[in-house]
């Protein structure tokens, strides 16, 4: 009877692997033989000498070697290879309960095998003068199964190459999972537009992914660990599909995926595959986001709302200020020194000397006598500046969460942008108890230079003490940490280099000195900017000049006392060369037309609560943005529009405003981040005050 069903068995076997491969389901061998034992239908297993008839060596080495093994059909139905007719009653219900039992475990590894033959034919014993054969269950195996090595592709060991196998599978998986069809489409379209460096590379892996993720979105979700397990292992797709998400296109793609701002995600990617001096030749959006975006327009009524400009002085209504000097006050809507009336209080003491005043008590206690201003631009205020935006259609309809057209744009297109928000971009972490940024290439002119950041810690360095910086980016005593190293700059990127220390309470006391080294000068004269954090404080430093090649620029020390509390002495030279930004030169007082919150926060956006974070905006006169700032930004729209942001990305930067000599521009502070400037005010007296953010 055996022989019967065993050549069904096999028949069975080769027609599966004629066109399907093997699998193993994680299930333990030894229940899957008592599976087979105990469901012979009664009577058909007897003693036989010491043992059930069927409980032999042969065919216990049969089960347990090949048992688990199912293959994967068209549906992704899982099958096992005891799924099939016996045409015996002795056998059928022994194939179907141990289908039935493999079935219910899921598949962990495709099957390999050292042998080419699983199981024994034939095998003879002597009982008394008669030679009895005995048949058992056997299958030979296909040669896509037997495991030969096959060099540094796959793994040296049956083991290593079924690791290599699984993880092929999970990174197939992770891939068709978490990269998005929409991002899928728009990567493909940046491709045909010419727009993306060396994406003509990818179209055809791209376009065969594509393929396999709207198969495997069809499906139901228990199915879907198959269909990984059945394209990953299939030879018709090689590592640039199944392995996408490990590849750079594979950056891209899941940055998009998770959200990441669609010029951002490219800039990422292009800081991998392109070289330094790549200039991409179109910006950032496509047909396909334009067509949408005038479809969405449209149909909501946004159109008068997209074309932006350079706010000035006679947009802005009396109720949305907090200052005005008499000039700007001519030219605004109400009047001003009316309204301000109703506020005046005693006049302010004298004050002989800078004192610190928090940002809303200055607001609330000084401003309402204030009759002149003026601020004191520094350098470190570059990322402050901030232009305000303005709907070319005044009764347009507002695209932001708060009720009025009004937007506002910082230095750079990026709002509130700073070497921390950079460092982070990097990968580098900010949250640490002390931690030393740098940032050079962040003007108009190109700096290629290698710039290190260095920390001596307490001690001599190569005994008791160590050194950070890209050689020894770790000290295994503090956990101090280099996480960011950047070598080849960017052109257009600002770079940055890191240094975080995690705990206060692995710094041992001493000195922690902080320097730059110029490891390779390429031509650069911009210098560097630096940042020290702690306790909730930042220090900025700026050095304007040319670092010269192997030149050490030391910024300051960091003392760490035996109270554990962190103390400062700065090294650099605080004098910083002038230089004219937006019109303005730095480091002396330049007069105050408009002070204002940010137009969130306008009205209490009509007597509700602002939204969002506010910001302080000090309008300078003769202030002049001579870019092109984006109309708006993701973070403004409403709700009704975000759904769409990648297409109003495009727009964003597509809408921009058109230059302006009469705009309001000058110096923004976020609620949100630490900061202050020096603030000069004329009302029945003169005060100078630090004003603290």
């Amino acid at each position: 009877m055996i022989t019967t069903v065993r050549e069904k068995l096999i028949d069975n076997f080769n027609k599966i692997t004629k066109d399907h491969c093997l699998y193993e389901v994680d299930l333990d061998k030894d229940e899957l033989w008592d599976v087979y034992l105990r469901s012979f239908p009664e009577g058909t297993n007897p003693i036989y000498r010491t043992r059930t008839e069927h409980d032999c060596s042969a065919c216990r080495h049969f089960i347990k070697s090949i048992g688990n093994v199912v293959w994967i059909d068209s549906e992704m139905e899982i099958h096992s290879i005891f799924e099939f007719d016996s045409s015996s009653e002795t056998y059928q219900p022994v194939m179907d309960a141990m289908a039935e039992f493999v079935k219910k475990h899921p598949i962990k590894d495709m099957y390999l095998s050292k042998e080419s033959r699983v199981g024994t034919d034939c095998n003879r014993t002597m009982e008394g003068n008669t030679v009895k054969t005995y048949c058992h269950f056997y299958l030979d195996l296909p040669a896509t199964h037997i495991f030969k090595k096959r060099g540094h592709q796959f793994g040296e060991t049956i083991d290593s190459e079924r690791s290599s196998r699984r993880s092929i599978k999970a990174v197939f998986l992770r891939s068709l999972d978490e990269i998005s069809m929409d991002a899928i489409d728009t990567v493909l379209e940046l491709i045909s537009s010419k727009t993306l460096y060396r994406g003509e590379e990818w179209k055809a892996p791209l376009e065969q992914f594509r393929a396999l993720k709207e198969g495997y979105e069809k499906l139901d979700a228990e199915k879907r660990d198959a269909y990984a397990w059945v394209h990953s292992v299939s030879a018709q797709f090689g590592p640039s599909v199944t392995k996408i998400r490990n590849h750079s296109i594979g950056t891209l793609l899941t940055d998009i995926s998770e959200g990441t701002d669609l010029e951002t995600a490219v800039r990422k990617y292009e800081s991998i595959v392109a070289p330094a001096n790549y200039k991409r030749p179109k910006a950032i959006f496509t047909k396909r986001m334009l067509e949408e975006a005038q479809k969405k327009v449209d149909e909501l009524g946004y159109m008068d709302s997209l074309e932006r400009r350079f706010a000035r002085i006679d947009d802005i209504n009396v109720h949305d200020i907090l200052f005005s000097n008499k000039d700007a006050a001519r030219r605004m809507a109400g009047n001003v020194f009316d309204e301000m009336a109703k506020d005046v209080k005693s006049a302010p003491k004298s004050f002989s000397k800078v004192e610190s005043i928090e940002i809303e008590r200055f607001v609330k206690d000084v401003l309402p006598t204030a009759r002149e201003m003026e601020v004191y631009f520094e350098s470190r205020h570059a990322p402050n500046l901030v232009s305000l935006i303005a709907p070319v259609h005044r009764e347009a309809k507002s695209m932001f969460k708060w009720d009025n057209g009004f937007s506002w744009s910082y230095s750079g297109n990026i709002a509130d942008s700073d070497i921390k928000t950079n460092v982070k971009n990097a990968g580098g972490k900010v949250d640490g108890v002390l931690r030393f940024s740098i940032q050079w290439n962040d003007l108009d002119e190109y700096d290629g230079n290698d710039l290190d950041a260095h920390c001596n810690e307490p001690g001599r360095i190569g005994r008791d003490g160590e050194e950070i910086c890209f050689h020894h980016m770790r000290s295994t005593k503090t956990g101090g940490t280099l996480d960011v190293d950047i070598i080849h700059p960017a052109d257009g990127k600002a770079a940055v280099e890191n240094i975080v220390y995690p705990e206060r309470s692995r710094m041992p006391a001493g000195n922690y000195e902080f320097k730059v080294h110029c490891y390779c000068n390429r031509g650069g004269r911009s210098g560097f900017k630096a940042e020290i954090e702690f306790d909730g404080q930042i220090y900025r430093f700026e050095h304007p000049g040319t670092v010269r090649q192997n030149e050490y620029v030391s910024v300051a020390t960091v003392t760490k006392k035996k109270d554990g509390s962190f103390e400062m002495t700065s090294c650099m030279d605080a004098t910083v060369s002038n230089r004219e930004i937006w019109g303005i030169r730095t480091n002396r007082f330049v007069p105050v037309s408009v002070m204002m919150y940010s137009p969130n926060y306008w009205g209490e956006n009509e007597g509700k609560a602002g939204v969002g974070n506010r910001h302080y905006m000090f309008m300078l006169d003769g202030c002049v943005n001579p870019d092109r700032p984006n109309g708006f930004y993701n973070e403004f729209l409403n709700n009704e529009l975000i759904e769409h942001k990648r297409v109003f990305e495009a727009l964003g930067s597509k809408m921009a405003a058109a230059n302006a000599d009469d705009q309001l521009s000058g110096l923004g502070f976020s609620s949100t981040r630490r900061n202050d400037i020096v603030v000069k005010v004329k009302g029945n007296t003169e005060r100078v005050m630090k004003v603290v953010f």
